[in-house]
């Protein structure tokens, strides 16, 4: 940033500043926790020594704050990937179960948006089709935060949930599914920066019908972006100057649906990585009868206060998630060694 030409790249000085703003607030934070761990030994040391209780329990209470303070930085270094830091787009799904399910994806909707409120971030409802009696067939919203993709990525999959039917007047035990995508919110604008290096342009006589500039000068442009080897020619117009202009757009038009492409091929690739909404494909599953239980097929986490869990207490499941996922890189980069 202390370069005399930095702030002439607008797109990519605004990105640079982006990051060196993300960066600083983990290095305030660290350095935060840092100090505050230091004053609790100083304070924990005179405590001590003067047998202070009251103090001991707010060093003890104090000691609490930090530890989940240094876990959600801890966390937080877990999520590298590249859409991580994005904000969110969720949609969910009921799959088998009629009725149920419709009621079920409610449920879901309920457990997300009371996360998202523990999270502080903001959810906005895009699309919602309403059940026929009740619950609602599916729903698509956006959640708005720091890291909102990178936590949520871990809820994508089937959800099971095993209960007494309140739609069953003979009271019976039903199963129902519903199915939950989660997408990074990719920006629509896509800035095409085209480096004068990366180009290669040739002049060559143009040809033609006739005409005073046919064969006669060298108007006639041809283009190659050498990074992806499109090439783009140019000879209609008599003017070199104009033929280089008019390349040059239609370089850009070929590198934006390029680069388009991509993003659509990569929400693909995320979409394709979903299963069937059906028995056998779930990844977690909720069960209040004929006992109470939340277990994650995933990571074999098990939770007994279905209700907490229901009310968007699913941090466990999710930390759990990204841990397990870090640790399968780690092997993976072992193996390949």
């Amino acid at each position: 940033m202390a370069k005399e030409d930095f702030w002439s790249r607008p797109e990519e000085s605004k990105n640079i500043v982006k990051e060196r703003a993300e960066l600083s607030d983990v290095v305030q934070r660290w350095e935060g926790i840092k100090r505050e761990v230091e004053e609790c030994e100083i304070l924990l040391d005179l405590a001590v020594e003067e047998e202070d209780e009251q103090t001991l329990q707010e060093i003890a209470d104090k000691a609490v704050k930090l530890k989940k303070e240094l876990r959600s930085l801890e966390l937080e270094r877990l999520l590298d990937g590249e859409n991580d830091g994005r904000n969110a787009i969720v949609s969910i799904h009921a799959g088998a179960g009629g009725t149920e399910a419709q009621d079920w994806a409610e449920m879901l909707l309920r457990m997300y948006t009371r996360w998202c409120e523990r999270k502080g971030y903001k959810v906005e409802i895009v699309d919602m089709l309403d059940g026929e009696e009740a619950g609602i067939k599916n729903v698509t919203f956006t959640v708005s935060g720091k890291y909102a993709y990178g936590f949520l990525k871990a809820e994508s999959g089937i959800h099971r949930l095993v209960r007494i039917s309140p739609f069953d007047a003979s009271g019976r035990r039903h199963t129902s599914f519903a199915a939950v995508f989660v997408y990074p919110e990719i920006d629509d604008e896509i800035v095409i920066d085209i480096k004068p290096s990366d180009l290669r342009i040739d002049t060559f006589r143009a040809s033609g019908a006739g005409g005073q500039h046919v064969n006669k000068t060298s108007s006639a442009v041809r283009i190659t972006h050498l990074p992806t080897g499109i090439v783009v020619t140019c000879q209609n117009e008599k003017s070199q100057h104009r033929n280089r202009e008019i390349a040059m757009r239609i370089l850009r038009a070929r590198l934006y649906e390029l680069e388009r492409k991509k993003q659509q091929e990569k929400l693909q690739e995320i979409h394709d990585n979903l299963d069937e909404i059906a028995w056998g494909n779930q990844i977690r599953s909720y069960v209040l009868q004929p006992y109470r239980l939340v277990k994650d097929h995933r990571t074999n986490i098990e939770r007994g206060d279905v209700d907490n869990v229901l009310d968007g207490d699913i941090d466990q499941f999710i930390e759990a998630y990204l841990l397990q996922q870090l640790q399968q890189k780690e092997q993976q980069a072992v193996a390949s060694q």
